[in-house]
């Protein structure tokens, strides 16, 4: 197969700062889309798999799958997209598209599911590459169209951040009369209260600490509870529908759990791993609450996100860099210390 030499930001060990490097990108399929990369958000997952935290990472990495770009470039058989449209992708560039979960337009959840980045690529039969790159070549399925009303550099996070508190809000049918919770106001909890907002919902905030009252009801927030206060807590026993917990670390959940009515959920969207301290099951079987996660979400369930974005006007706060700051904004981000997502200028490469 004929291949394009691309520019690209990666590493090639756990211990290694990115740096600039050369990719191979496949030349267009009778399938294909190429896509012009115009700005590509940072992910906590980025950081992880660079730094291969959860074990499994290919050398070398290149990041990368909230990516917004120009199409330059289609295959004979593309019907969908043409040279100039502005698109994106998102975590998945390829499924078995054959399965139950695929049928069912949930390929987040196929077996064979494929990562934008640490994935394996059928067509090079080498590991798949991100979005910090010049370009990517994708397969017009899992390719989206953004809205052109839309901010470009604002809407990458809405690729990784946005589907990942908005599919949970869609699963368990998130309205004007739904009583939502989001714990932790990072990349993702901010995402979650401007959709949960959009759709309706009285949302409420929970929070360590007092000082981000204000930005969570800039955001979209009606109130907000400190959930160190045990008063508040107590106040809160019995309210929400669902909650939305996006803090990336093990912490406790049991104190959220009794927040939840009678047959809610609290769904977890951001840590992977053992609970800490363990789950107390007392609440669950008395009040008929589930305690349930979520993995981002389908093609289709992305798409109709991004229409909802269109339609209200929504997309991530960031702060956009250049490609060249890339690991200095990953110890920023495990500091906290953004609001609430960097983005790259995919612009700072090409030069």
């Amino acid at each position: 197969m004929k291949v394009k030499n691309i520019k690209a930001y990666g590493t090639e060990s756990a211990v290694a700062d990115l740096k600039q490097m050369n990719i191979n990108r496949r030349e267009v399929t009778s399938k294909d889309v190429e896509i012009d990369i115009l700005f590509c958000g940072v992910c906590h997952s980025d950081l992880h798999f660079a730094r291969n935290d959860w074990g499994m990472t290919q050398y070398p990495v290149v990041p990368g799958h909230e990516i917004v770009g120009r199409v330059t470039q289609v295959g004979a058989g593309v019907s969908k997209y043409k040279v100039g449209d502005l698109v994106a992708v998102g975590c998945l560039v390829d499924s078995c598209k054959s399965c139950d979960n695929c049928k069912a337009d949930l390929e987040q959840y196929c077996p064979e599911w494929v990562g934008t980045y640490g994935g394996y690529d059928k067509h090079l039969e080498t590991t798949t590459h991100g979005g910090y790159s010049e370009n990517i070549v994708v397969d017009e399925e899992f390719v989206l169209r953004v809205p052109e009303n839309l901010d470009q550099a604002g809407v990458a996070p809405v690729l990784c951040a946005g589907i990942t508190t908005w599919s949970p809000l869609r699963h368990w049918n998130v309205g004007k009369d739904s009583r939502v919770a989001v714990v932790g106001l990072g990349g993702l909890g901010h995402m979650a209260i401007k959709l949960a907002h959009a759709l309706g919902a009285h949302v409420t905030l929970f929070s360590r600490s007092a000082n981000k009252t204000e930005d969570a009801k800039a955001l979209g927030a009606d109130e907000v509870i400190i959930s160190t206060d045990e008063a508040q807590m107590e106040k809160a026993v019995g309210r929400f529908d669902l909650i939305i917990d996006t803090v990336p670390y093990a912490h406790d959940l049991n104190p959220y759990v009794s927040t939840l009515t009678i047959s809610g959920t609290l769904v977890v969207v951001g840590y992977l791993g053992p609970l800490d301290p363990m789950l107390v099951t007392v609440p669950l079987i008395m009040g008929r609450k589930s305690v349930a996660g979520s993995l981002i979400g389908g093609i289709a369930e992305t798409q109709e996100l991004l229409d909802f974005c269109g339609k209200h006007n929504i997309t991530s706060d960031i702060e956009v860099i250049k490609i060249q700051d890339i690991n200095n904004a990953y110890e920023r981000m495990l500091k906290s210390d953004v609001k609430y997502r960097f983005v790259i200028d995919m612009k700072s490469l090409k030069k």
